[in-house]
C-alpha cells in the first residue's frame, strides 16, 4: 500500500537537509513538532516551491518548469485519486485558539475528518504525519497537539510546512494543483475518479502579489483562466466521458469571465457563494486508453490572465 505520509515525510527531511540552498528554514516546537518555513520569514524560491508541491501530492508527483510567455509548472502524477484527492486537495480547515489556517497534504489521509473520505478507496497507514498549511504564522504547539490528535500520531512524529499566499513558494503550489483542480471538478460530477491512470498539467506561475488576497486572486486565475490538464481513463465508455466533458472545465460555470477577486468582492468576500463549478482548470483532456478517443472541452483565456496578472 502506497504511503503518502511516508513518503512526503522523506521530501520533507531533504528540504530540511537543504535549508540553505532552498532559502526556507525550521524549528522545532517544545513538544518535538517540527515547522517548515517556506515564505514566512524566509523567502522560499522556484525549487522550494517544487519541493513543497511534491510534499502536498505524497510525493507521487513529478513537477518541472518552463519559461515561456509566463512561468509554466508542468505536473505529472500517478495514482491521481490518491495523489490529488486524498493527499494535495486543501479540504482540512484548521481552526485551534487563535490559529487558523487552511490545510492540505498527506495528513489529511491519517485525520480523515472530511465527508470526501467516504468516497475514497484510499486509507494512509503511517506512524509520521505532514501538513501543509497555507497561512502567514507559524502554528503553535496547541495547534500541532491537535492535529498530531486527529492524525494519530506523536507531536515529535509530525511535520508542519508553512507558505503564505503571497510568497513565490504559494504561487508555484497553488498552481501546482492544476490537475488536482480537475479531478476534483470530475469527482464532483459523480465520474469514477479511480478510473484515472495519470493526469498531466500545465499552469502559469503567478507573479508574486503585494498581499495575500491580491496573490488569491491572481493564483486562482492562474488555474481557472490558464490551466490545461489532459487525463487518461480506463474501464469506462465513450458515452460517459463524452456527456460530462463540457461540464469539466471553468468555462461551464456560470461565474466565468471575470477575474477572480473581481468575483470575490462581488459576493462579499463570502468564498462559498460563488458557483463551485467554476473551480475547474481552463481546458480539460480526457483520453481513454481502451478506445483511443480523446476528448476535449475549454480553451486558454489570454485576456483574462493579462487583466489579472498585467502582462
Amino acid at each position: 500500500m502506497i504511503s503518502v505520509n511516508g513518503s512526503a515525510a522523506a521530501v520533507v527531511d531533504e528540504m530540511m537537509e537543504k535549508e540553505e540552498v532552498l532559502s526556507i528554514g525550521s524549528l522545532t516546537l517544545d513538544n518535538g513538532a517540527k515547522v517548515v518555513d517556506t515564505g514566512v520569514k524566509v523567502s522560499g524560491g522556484i525549487e522550494a516551491g517544487r519541493y513543497f508541491t511534491k510534499v502536498c501530492l505524497g510525493g507521487l508527483g513529478d513537477i518541472h518548469f518552463a519559461q515561456e510567455e509566463r512561468t509554466i509548472i508542468h505536473v505529472s502524477v500517478d495514482h491521481p485519486a490518491v495523489a490529488c484527492m486524498a493527499s494535495q486537495y486543501a479540504g482540512w480547515s484548521i481552526n485551534v485558539g487563535d490559529y487558523s489556517a487552511m490545510g492540505s497534504g498527506p495528513a489529511r489521509a491519517l485525520a480523515r475528518v472530511e465527508d470526501l473520505y467516504d468516497d475514497l478507496n484510499y486509507k494512509d497507514d503511517s506512524n509520521v504525519a505532514v501538513l501543509t498549511l497555507e497561512s502567514r504564522n507559524y502554528p503553535d504547539e496547541e495547534t500541532a497537539e491537535y492535529i498530531a490528535d486527529k492524525c494519530g500520531v506523536d507531536a515529535e512524529d509530525l511535520y508542519l510546512l508553512v507558505s503564505p499566499t503571497a510568497s513565490i513558494v504559494g504561487s508555484v503550489q497553488i498552481s501546482g494543483r492544476v490537475v488536482e483542480t480537475g479531478v476534483h471538478k470530475l469527482h464532483e460530477l459523480d465520474f469514477d475518479i479511480e478510473s484515472i491512470v495519470t493526469g498531466i498539467g500545465s499552469c502559469p506561475v503567478s507573479p508574486v502579489a503585494s498581499d495575500d488576497l491580491e496573490a488569491m486572486g491572481q493564483t486562482n486565475d492562474c488555474v481557472l483562466y490558464g490551466g490545461k490538464t489532459i487525463y487518461f481513463v480506463e474501464g469506462v465508455e465513450d458515452e460517459e466521458i463524452d456527456e460530462i466533458i463540457e461540464e469539466v472545465p471553468s468555462s461551464a460555470s456560470e461565474d466565468y469571465g471575470k477575474p477572480f477577486l473581481e468575483l470575490f468582492e462581488e459576493y462579499d468576500r463570502d468564498f462559498f457563494k460563488i458557483d463551485p463549478h467554476l473551480f475547474s482548470p481552463a481546458q480539460i483532456t480526457i483520453n481513454n486508453i481502451d478506445t483511443g478517443n480523446v476528448f476535449t472541452a475549454g480553451e486558454v483565456n489570454e485576456s483574462l490572465l493579462e487583466k489579472s496578472l498585467g502582462f
